[in-house]
């Protein structure tokens, strides 16, 4: 009996651990009966744009597209990051109190120095696992298959890029400039204002899908915080898709 019951004391370890690391919605502020006293953030993504083949040599076709990382809630995301390791930061979030204050929270998002090439300024502290681009085959009933193909990238920064829904909650100017470019910096804050969006048009460093070889009727999805590493108010606004066929030729199918 003994080896079973070290295996049912291994699975049991397995379950807790895995019960510790995933966020569970009671600790998350923005959705308890606390949330009024808040300013939560609330992260969407715009629908894949500006989508385009690129040739990438043999075998390689890559579909890119424009991702829009935007701001809806009643206050800002911001993340505090301090460093814990060579090339990443642990970090806080930090949310908004009405009339006033704050309050931080550990977060589980991570940053990483993320290189993006020389042609795009080089090497910059982002967000890891910010966004996620996949493929998806849409079946004959209009229901979506699994995963086919995803994106390499999944490093973003949070920043004031475009202001792109103003409102009395928006402020008129960037608070939040472009990512920090610092190898050695220790504490890094990033952050979106309330109506402003993070914008990576789809000619930006790993853009992209590989769709070699496919062919029919896929939906290009997008999603924001896969993970829910972040704590905003709403986790079911954080995916947006686009049906394209492949070989492509333009939106729709």
């Amino acid at each position: 009996m003994r080896p079973r019951i070290s295996a049912l004391a291994a699975a049991a370890a397995l379950v807790a651990s895995l019960l510790a690391a995933a966020p569970a919605a009671a600790d998350n502020p923005c959705t308890g009966p606390e949330a009024v006293h808040l300013l939560c953030p609330n992260l969407r993504i715009g629908r894949p744009s500006d989508l385009y083949v690129e040739d990438a040599g043999p075998g390689r076709v890559l579909l890119r597209a424009t991702s829009d990382v935007r701001s809806r809630g009643r206050g800002p995301m911001e993340v505090r990051g301090r460093r814990d390791g060579p090339r990443s930061m642990r970090t806080t979030q930090r949310i908004y109190k009405v009339g006033g204050g704050h309050i931080e929270l550990r977060s589980r998002a991570k940053l990483r120095f993320t290189d993006v090439g020389a042609y795009f300024g080089g090497s910059y502290w982002k967000v890891h696992q910010l966004a996620r681009f996949e493929l998806r085959r849409v079946r004959h009933d209009g229901s979506l298959g699994p995963v086919l193909r995803t994106s390499p990238k999944l490093n973003y920064c949070l920043r004031d890029l475009e202001r792109t829904q103003p409102g009395h909650r928006s402020p008129d100017h960037r608070h939040y400039p472009g990512c920090n470019q610092n190898p050695f910096q220790d504490r890094v804050t990033l952050g979106t204002s309330v109506g402003w969006s993070d914008i990576y048009p789809s000619d930006y460093d790993n853009q992209w899908i590989n769709v070699s070889g496919l062919r029919g009727c896929f939906a290009f999805q997008m999603t924001v915080d896969p993970k829910h590493l972040l704590y905003e108010s709403n986790e079911h606004d954080n995916v947006s898709r686009r049906r394209v066929r492949l070989p492509y030729r333009g939106h729709g199918c």
